[in-house]
């Protein structure tokens, strides 16, 4: 195994975990927004008026894009365990 082959293997598992991560951040991040200028329209400063609705938004985003990322994951999954033989030598 060499160090350019570490590094390629480095370099797709961090894109995988970006690419699985971004569309549940993105959605909570957008609601975040959302909800924190409402807050501060309304000077309502409710602790669960700004958690819920993102974990609401972020669980609305993994059942949209659960049949991508299971995709994504199990097309990384099955290129690391053919590659295992390439590893090894």
């Amino acid at each position: 195994m060499t160090t350019e082959h570490v590094l390629d293997l480095t370099r797709h598992s961090i894109r995988v975990m970006i690419l699985l991560s971004a569309p549940l951040l993105g959605f909570g991040l957008v609601v975040g927004v959302m909800t924190n200028v409402f807050q501060a329209v309304t000077q309502i400063t409710e602790t669960t008026l700004s958690v819920v609705p993102k974990i609401l938004a972020m669980l609305l985003a993994f059942v949209i894009f659960a049949p991508w990322m299971l995709d994504l994951i199990l097309d990384f999954t099955t290129q690391l365990y053919d590659g295992i033989p390439g590893i090894i030598r």
